[in-house]
């Protein structure tokens, strides 16, 4: 392929492993960075070749792959996905959703309406408004965002990944590489690859050098990558994922007689 392959991906803390010297690894590749909706939107459009995505948005396009064993995930609390709210999940009567979430936004109405019988109204909380500022008994918050806030009108901090766990026993996936339909990624997936072992093995020089810029304290960035943030798309977090989707599509959140389909090279395929 003459043409650059062009990456989306995200610049949260969570995600900085996944992305450590990717463009130095793959230099005959274009790296992107953006919020995780606005590049669903961007594979959705075919401006990019991969993208790390919201995994909602890989189950409502239903024509992409999954790079295997490279994710976003967690198994119990994630920290960085946090349901404020003024009362308690069965009172919740209108939620505002972070405009940069997809995934865990439909995470959100799947614990609502499965787990606790409610269907509340949904509005967007743009990601430039105070979430202190806005009209509702819930706001939805992800990323570096949601470590950031405090929200101290808000009684209730709900972490959705521990809620996930606690109700499914599975790891919950949130975001995943997705490779756009006959695309050959050729050496940018052994750059993925090679940046994520990289990443996973730099922990704690990467919570060293985000951390001053975040506002967090160097030693909870490291703990929160290291022991928090799971980076594998093995057979539990498949697991997780199927029966995220089941639910979500019950719910018309995403379409229905999707499957998972990891990315192979064309050589592997034969």
């Amino acid at each position: 392929m003459n043409e650059k392959i062009r990456i989306g991906a995200v610049s949260y803390l969570n995600t900085k492993p996944l992305v450590y010297e990717l463009e130095t690894l793959a230099p005959q590749a274009e790296v992107i960075l953006d919020h995780p909706s606005r590049l669903a939107d961007q594979m959705a459009r075919g401006e990019l070749e991969v993208a790390l995505i919201p995994v909602i948005e890989y189950f409502r396009a239903g024509t992409y792959r999954l790079v295997p064993n490279i994710a976003i995930a967690s198994q119990g609390p994630v920290l960085s996905v946090t349901l404020f709210s003024r009362t308690p999940w069965n009172e919740i009567r209108r939620v505002a959703l972070d405009e940069g979430s997809r995934t865990s936004a439909s995470l959100t109405q799947v614990l609502l309406r499965k787990k606790y019988g409610v269907q509340p109204e949904m509005c967007a909380l743009p990601v430039d408004q105070k979430a202190e500022d806005v009209d509702a008994d819930a706001v939805l918050l992800i990323g570096d965002r949601a470590m950031h806030a405090c929200l101290p009108g808000f009684r209730h901090a709900f972490d959705l990944g521990q809620e996930w766990h606690d109700w499914t026993g599975l790891p919950f996936v949130y975001a995943a590489w997705a490779v756009r339909d006959g695309v050959d990624l050729g050496p940018a997936l052994e750059a993925l690859y090679e940046s994520k072992r990289r990443g996973i093995e730099n922990v704690g020089p990467i919570a060293a050098r985000e951390a001053p810029h975040l506002g967090l304290d160097a030693g909870f960035c490291r703990r929160y990558l290291a022991n928090i943030i799971r980076f594998d798309l093995g057979p539990r977090e498949l697991a997780g994922l199927h029966h995220y989707y089941m639910l979500a599509s019950e719910l018309g959140l995403a379409r229905r007689g999707v499957h998972v389909q990891l990315y192979e090279t064309p050589a592997l395929a034969l």
